[in-house]
């Protein structure tokens, strides 16, 4: 052998495992060290026991979701990330309850699990209240009432229909149902969520302007789970100029059910409840948690990862989305803990109010992205920015051409099967590269169907490489999302250190690649549609989509 053969030899054995697919490197030997410290110094669990355990619920504007700021804040920092911070935004009051108890004292005395919507008042003590079965599907049933509900609780719901539990949604993919994600579905029209939110949020506002004028003592709304489990959202308002209405509960859907029946046999049907609820004025902003590794050659392009650190309140926030915020922890855990040093800064976000419609990343995005003009016509400023139509053109700011990916985390607890790949297929066979290290760990699917539901896609929106991850369902949907079992002991530690080393193996790829991710075009302002005669009202069916959390 010749010395040059042998140098070139011994150059080549010396230099990283490659991987090429589909003309794409991937640096194999950094896959092992990821793995390797994500898999035997995980951090994950710890970082949700004190998400979960010891702060709390997070709910936008609360007292715990800024303890959670600054908690991750410090994280960042005794890891080493450079920047870490807090981005502020207008958002309104805070609020928080620390106790509820409900009990039926008539026909017969039973304790009643309760919890209020957020943003409703309490009860400055315990009241009474004689339960009364109401319907306010639009404003014009308030008129039916008037006079009638002073000193009454009401149930606003009808009986939620019971079912046999019958064979559970499956908790993992099988590989029919990910070769099925993997088939691109022509979007129809799809249904017009904006035009469904603002009916509900003018509806509410007549309701609470009612309610409060006729002394009524509280609303009281079935959970839309069975077997006990209570799901919330809130109710009343952040804006601190609303009327928030009286105070408003959800309980279970079977002691519902049984107080109607009561109600159907004409008994006389008495609760108190006492509420210990508070709003917070002090501060009226919100804030998202961010922390940079700063890059080397390519420092002024950015990667960016991210997840919602808001959740609800019946629960802990632990699947949704302590996990996704933990995972996005971990990710620059391990990528500090191995020393790397990226081409591009990799920026970690960990959003607020992605729960009343993506309003951290939203605000994060028109700081550094890009922005609409104002509105000028009338009927859309009467309404709240979240509901308002898109107005055009779209100015970009300079850093909207320096992001060369993000990357999300929002579907649970369950381990990673691959990424949606938001219908561009330039992305496709780059990410079926990067998945291939991770097969044996169950990551196989690159789908270009969009996704909705979270904070990627106000990227995506703004003609940004945004991505979500696939997901397992494990009982996110049936059990824990937006409910009160939404706790520590639902979280599944093995995948949730898979999905870590995924985030940053992504993270990683992105930020040494010679180029930025692909992008798709530029969104263009859509042709308006000609208007739809109206049709009489009826009960809207359920999404089959899930919206913002």
């Amino acid at each position: 052998m010749s010395r040059k053969l042998a140098l070139a030899l011994a150059l080549l054995l010396a230099a990283p495992a490659l991987s090429r697919g589909a003309e794409e490197p991937v640096d194999l030997s950094m896959m092992t060290r990821i793995r390797d410290e994500g898999f035997r110094r995980s951090q994950v669990m710890d970082t949700l026991y004190h998400l979960t355990d010891v702060i709390g619920p997070r709910l936008t504007g609360s007292p715990q979701l800024k303890e959670a700021n600054e908690w991750t804040r410090r994280q960042f920092e005794s890891w080493g990330l450079a920047n870490a911070h807090l981005e502020g935004y207008p958002f309104g009051r805070g609020w928080s309850f620390s106790a509820c108890e409900v009990r039926m004292v008539s026909p017969r005395q039973v304790p009643i699990f309760a919890v209020p919507k957020a943003w409703t008042p309490g009860t400055k003590g315990p009241v009474k209240g004689e339960a009364l079965r109401v319907t306010f599907d639009s404003e014009k049933d308030l008129e039916e009432y008037r006079g009638k509900l002073a000193g009454k609780i009401l149930f606003v719901d009808e009986a939620r229909e019971f079912k046999a539990p019958e064979d559970p949604e499956p908790e993992r993919f099988s590989p029919d149902q990910l070769e099925k994600l993997g088939e691109f579905e022509i979007p129809g029209e799809g249904r017009d969520f904006r035009q469904m939110a603002i009916k509900r949020w003018r509806l509410r506002k007549a309701v609470n302007d009612f309610l409060v004028k006729e002394k009524a003592v509280a609303v009281v709304e079935a959970s839309a789970r069975l077997n006990g489990i209570v799901r919330v959202t809130g109710g009343g308002s952040w804006e601190p100029k609303e009327n928030v209405g009286v105070p408003a509960l959800v309980i279970g859907a079977e002691s519902y059910n049984q107080i109607l029946r009561l109600l159907d046999d004409d008994k006389r049907v008495e609760l108190e409840i006492d509420v210990k609820a508070r709003f917070h004025d002090d501060d009226l902003q919100a804030y998202d948690t961010v922390a940079e590794i700063p890059g080397s050659d390519k420092a002024d392009e950015l990667v960016m990862a991210g997840a919602h650190l808001d959740s609800w309140h019946a629960g802990t926030g632990a699947t949704d989305n302590g996990a996704g915020s933990a995972v996005v922890m971990e990710a620059a855990r391990i990528l500090k803990a191995l020393g790397v040093k990226p081409r591009r800064t990799i920026r970690f976000a960990l959003w607020s109010g992605e729960e009343q419609g993506y309003l951290g990343s939203i605000a994060y995005a028109k700081n550094h992205f890009a922005t609409r003009p104002e509105s000028t016509d009338p009927a859309q400023k009467e309404l709240p920015e979240r509901y308002r139509e898109e107005t055009w053109p779209l100015t970009l700011k300079p850093e909207h051409a320096k992001i060369a990916a993000y990357f999300n985390l929002d579907n649970g607890t369950g381990k990673v099967r691959g990424i949606w790949a938001e219908e561009s297929t330039a992305v496709k066979p780059i990410f079926e590269a990067w998945l291939a290290p991770f097969a044996d760990l169950g990551a196989t699917t690159v789908s270009l169907n969009p996704t909705g539901g979270t904070d990627h896609v106000v990227f995506d929106d703004l003609g940004l490489p945004g991505f979500q991850f696939i997901q397992d369902e494990l009982d996110y949907t049936s059990q824990t999302h937006h409910t009160n079992l939404d706790t520590y002991d639902h979280l599944k530690r093995e995948d949730l250190m898979q999905a870590s080393v995924l985030m940053a193996a992504f993270i990683y790829d992105a930020a040494m690649r010679p180029e930025p991710l692909p992008r798709k075009p530029l969104p263009q302002e859509r042709p308006k549609k000609p208007a739809k005669p109206e049709k009489p009202e009826k009960k809207a069916a359920a999404s089959p989509s899930r919206p913002p959390g």
